[in-house]
């Protein structure tokens, strides 16, 4: 048995993995679904001032108060960034590093500093209405709509630190999904396939990938816990 931790995007929460997680347990794995500070079930705690250490901690909170380890942890999206950040301080006990279409930075990188202008012109236009709290860039699909929530700007000015518990993690898996109009990613992807201490996979999928192949995303998870 494998222990899976899934980070989501941003504007979403554990809600969105739903589909991913029942699939994962039903294979006989544990899986921990954390929503970030601010998102998901947790909206009525959203303001101005969360940052990307905060969803950071989350994930490190979880670890630490279940007493994870030997885990599979995976981002998707902003949940890159976050996923970066928790390797940093707990890679003792992480296996398995896993991004889904994710953002992938640098020790001292911000996600501003990835996306382009017209990515940072929607950020500052979408919180005008709810200052510190971008609303959605992208057209919300409807059985989306309700359960989404503002994003924290902050989180998205922060850099990610490295140079703690990251060069403990023994694997690293990018899974590209090439179908996706957001050109954000590709960058990433290439990164990746051209350093050998990574495996990349390419699924013609949208961004929202388990919602065009849940299958062959469960079944890259899954060959990621087979191995030792």
């Amino acid at each position: 048995m494998a222990t899976f931790v899934l980070v989501h995007g941003a504007w979403g929460g554990s809600w969105g993995y739903a589909p991913l997680a029942r699939a994962l347990r039903a294979a006989g794995h544990e899986v921990h679904v954390p929503s970030l500070t601010g998102l998901g079930e947790r909206a009525h705690l959203a303001h101005g001032g969360i940052t990307l250490s905060d969803h950071i901690s989350d994930v490190v909170g979880l670890i630490d108060c279940e007493g994870l380890s030997d885990i599979i942890l995976v981002g998707h999206s902003y949940g890159g960034m976050v996923i970066t950040g928790a390797s940093a301080q707990r890679g003792s006990r992480i296996r398995s590093l896993i991004y889904l279409d994710a953002f992938l930075p640098q020790d001292g990188q911000m996600l501003w500093d990835i996306v382009d202008d017209g990515t940072r012109a929607m950020y500052i236009e979408n919180q005008k209405g709810s200052p510190g709290l971008v609303q959605p860039i992208f057209p919300v699909s409807p059985g989306r709509a309700g359960r989404v929530s503002g994003h924290p700007l902050l989180t998205l000015l922060e850099p990610v630190k490295l140079g703690g518990e990251e060069g403990a993690i023994a694997r690293r898996t990018y899974v590209y999904a090439s179908a996706s109009p957001l050109g954000s990613f590709a960058p990433f992807r290439a990164r990746c396939a051209a350093d050998p201490a990574w495996q990349v996979h390419d699924l013609p999928t949208s961004h929202m990938m388990w919602d065009d192949d849940l299958p062959g995303i469960t079944r890259i998870l899954l060959e990621d816990a087979a191995k030792n």
